[in-house]
């Protein structure tokens, strides 16, 4: 990913907000047999490990498409994103953009064991039920004892620790804060391109950008 210093991710916080935020990850693998293969699964952080650590799981087979354990693996996390009109500028000439937020992070996969892999699918479903009313667990009561490790035998864990990623947070921070404004509104209206996610996301970047000039001016040379 082509990097430009306006929109640099290099803050392990902030890859690991992404991740928490926008769990929904691609794995990309190339391999010795079929060449590049990708694939589409939820993530977790495993929050208890120093760094970067992935939690996931594929189903089978695809832990032989990919070779996992053999190869490192590249796995793509993407946050909100959408166009952003040169209209929305204001009168000047300018060409359109694209604003997103995106890391690409490497690391080798480590095949967890049948009982680990059970524990981290059930950390994946209760993740994702906790928003709910009523959460389900996978195994709600003792009789959902074997459905469950049924279910988790058609599936392989695995443990990703990042040895290294690139990330971008492009949210027009090269612009001045009128026309920021001027996008944010847009992005949060009801126009072909409204995207109140990114809005969102501009608006914190923004505000966290103001308020450390803010403070830059207040404290100069600190």
């Amino acid at each position: 990913m082509r990097q430009n210093p306006s929109f640099t991710l290099a803050s392990e916080d902030g890859v690991k907000r992404l991740v928490r935020e926008h769990p929904w990850a691609t794995i990309v693998s190339m391999t010795d047999a079929s060449g590049l293969v990708a694939s589409h699964y939820p993530v977790l952080l495993d929050e208890d490990a120093d760094g970067i650590v992935l939690l996931t799981h594929v189903g089978r087979p695809d832990e032989v498409v990919h070779e996992l354990g053999r190869h490192e693996v590249l796995v793509i996390v993407q946050g909100p994103h959408g166009y952003v009109s040169s209209g929305w500028y204001g009168p000047d000439p300018a060409v359109p953009t694209w604003n997103f937020t995106a890391a690409h992070l490497t690391g080798r996969p480590e095949l967890l064991d049948p009982a680990e892999n059970l524990r981290v699918l059930e950390a994946l479903v209760d993740h994702f039920e906790q928003r709910l009313p009523e959460p389900r667990a996978l195994r709600a009561d003792p009789d959902d004892a074997a459905y469950a490790e049924r279910l988790a035998a058609g599936t392989v864990g695995l443990r990703i620790p990042i040895t290294r990623f690139v990330a971008k947070h492009k949210m027009s921070q090269n612009r001045p804060d009128a026309t920021v404004d001027r996008i944010i509104g847009e992005l949060e209206g009801d126009g072909p391109y409204a995207s109140p996610a990114l809005a969102a996301e501009m608006r914190r970047t923004h505000e966290l950008l103001r308020a450390a000039r803010a403070a830059a001016a207040r404290h100069p040379g600190a």
